[in-house]
């Protein structure tokens, strides 16, 4: 099997399209013979400033890396996507930074990844200024302006100065065995930072072909697409989609307000840009999404298909969507840091559901204990598994990674936490992740199956489920939710709604109302500001 690099790719395709539009924000419309040249000019800044690659892969274990880090701690724009091109070619590594990170988060981020370099939008420029003493590894910064209009920290340089000293006219020189680095999100323990060989990563997370054998097989394949990416950036899907479209030929679109989901903003491009790909996550997304719909008309007729990553998209909330626009496609893309894509579940009109996959190629569901895989029709509830072209392991952390990528019988898997059952008709069932999973009185409660059953209340907002601990049960399952303004259910009336979808047994014990609900910028649960909340009510 040939292997190749994201840069390879993308200047291949490029070559074929230089006049075409590749990534468009706000007023900058940069075709792609722009984008190679940008991409090529920052991975010429980073070499001569002395960042690149020290010891190649086959002298390192699966949790070394012998690269530079570049450290992309940005809100969405082009800087971000030209950031993680540039590294690439420059053999330097990127990974992605949470923006909403405190100092110390922060700092634990930087000290993990070891980071030798980090892009920065103007306003993060006071928390990093108030680190900088404790992470001495820190030699490279770029500044990109914002505005904050915060001035240029001592020794960094503004990103478009550091473009104009590159050469464009380097070609890249980068190895299918540089790294790509994904940081988890930390929303249920200490983010880690997930090793990716970049051939490997193009394919699984990249949505690359897994059978071109040839640079030219690429590009005939590229047939392009127009994909808006409302999520940011830092999370995987956000820039996995923005790289996948990439990969056919097609256009990147970022929304104008990339600081928040802004609904109008949204569907605004869409409807102006003819936009026929949008990329949002779950339920976070889909409501204020949905909700703008009902208030204000758009035309959505270019708009094909809507792809949710990365957080359960409701059933109830997909039937509303095609109720407005019956032609969509909506595809569930089910995946994670450590496994990359996995498996995809399509609803269109006339049929929605959620939490059911077909299983695809290379996915598995191993028993409880790990030392099988099962077949289809086995009630056990087994792990999520994956087999194939995997991550390489954690960065620094060699135990987790032989926990998460065991071997079973000589079968090195991927077993990103998520549990499930293999039906009969090699159907999935997702039952939700053991790390968020509540032992109540003896059962296993999934917290996202009991929030699915909360949330088609028509006044819930939003929904977060976590456990407490109980002198009676051991940990009760508590509901955090959200309301819509000038509602009023009891919470009869949210448990009567919950049990036609779940067993009694599963019910939550208690219900805490909450103004918001707390999430990621990508839309992701914070399950530890959940269990805090429900401990202290």
């Amino acid at each position: 099997m040939r292997e190749f690099t994201v840069g390879a790719v993308h200047e291949a395709i490029a070559a074929t399209r230089p006049d075409q539009e590749c990534l468009v924000f706000r007023d900058r419309r940069l075709t792609w013979e722009e984008v190679t040249e940008r991409t090529r000019r920052l991975a010429d800044f980073l070499s001569r400033v002395g960042l690149g690659c020290a010891t190649e892969r086959a002298s390192l274990s699966s949790h070394e890396s012998g690269q530079d880090h570049l450290a992309i701690y940005l809100h969405n724009g082009n800087e971000y996507l030209e950031c993680m091109l540039g590294a690439f070619k420059a053999r330097v590594a990127p990974f992605n930074v949470n923006y909403r990170y405190v100092a110390g988060e922060l700092t634990y981020l930087l000290r993990d990844s070891r980071a030798t370099a980090i892009v920065y939008h103007s306003t993060f420029a006071p928390v990093l200024q108030s680190i900088r003493d404790e992470v001495p590894d820190l030699q490279v910064l770029l500044q990109v302006p914002d505005d904050s209009e915060h001035d240029l920290l001592p020794g960094a340089r503004w990103y478009e100065d550091a473009l104009a000293t590159g050469d464009r006219t380097t070609e890249p020189e980068a190895s299918p065995d540089d790294l790509y680095i994904l940081y988890t999100g930390g929303t249920t323990g200490m983010p880690k930072g997930v090793m990716w060989r970049q051939s490997d990563a193009l394919v699984e997370c990249f949505g690359a072909s897994r059978t071109s054998e040839s640079i030219e097989e690429f590009v005939a394949a590229a047939t392009g697409r127009r994909a808006l990416i409302a999520p940011p950036f830092m999370h995987g899907a956000g820039h996995w989609v923005s790289f996948g479209t990439w990969n056919t030929g097609g256009t990147v679109f970022v929304p104008s307000i990339p600081e928040r989901l802004d609904p109008r903003d949204i569907w605004s491009i869409v409807e102006r840009e003819r936009i026929d790909f949008l990329l949002i996550v779950g339920d976070a997304f889909a409501r204020p999404l949905i909700d703008e719909l009902n208030k204000n008309c758009y035309d959505l007729s270019s708009l094909n298909v809507l792809l949710s990553g990365g957080a359960a998209l409701s059933a109830h909330l997909k039937e509303e969507l095609l109720s407005i626009a019956p032609h969509l496609m909506i595809i569930d893309g089910l995946g994670s840091s450590e496994a990359g894509g996995q498996l995809a579940h399509v609803s269109a009109a006339g049929g929605a559901s959620t939490g059911t996959f077909p299983l695809a190629p290379n996915n598995h569901i191993l028993s409880e204990d790990l030392t099988r895989v099962l077949v289809a029709g086995d009630p056990e509830v087994g792990w999520l598994a994956k087999s194939g072209r995997l991550a390489l392991g954690y960065l620094g952390d060699p135990d987790k990674t032989a926990r998460t990528y065991p071997i079973v019988d000589g079968v090195r898997y991927v077993v990103p936490g998520d549990r499930a059952v293999l039906l009969e008709g090699n159907i999935v069932e997702l039952r939700g992740r053991d790390s968020v999973t509540i032992n109540s009185g003896g059962e296993k409660i999934f917290a996202e199956e009991v929030e699915m059953a909360i949330k088609p209340h028509p006044a819930v907002f939003d929904c977060v489920v976590t456990g407490r601990p109980s002198d009676r049960w051991g940990h009760e399952v508590v509901a955090v939710v959200q309301l819509r303004p000038g509602t009023h259910p009891s919470d009869q009336d949210l448990l009567d709604e919950a049990a036609k979808h779940v067993a009694r047994y599963k019910l939550p014990k208690a219900i805490v109302r909450v103004e918001a609900i707390v999430r990621s910028p990508a839309g992701k649960a914070d399950y530890r500001w959940a269990k805090q909340v429900a401990i202290e009510s």
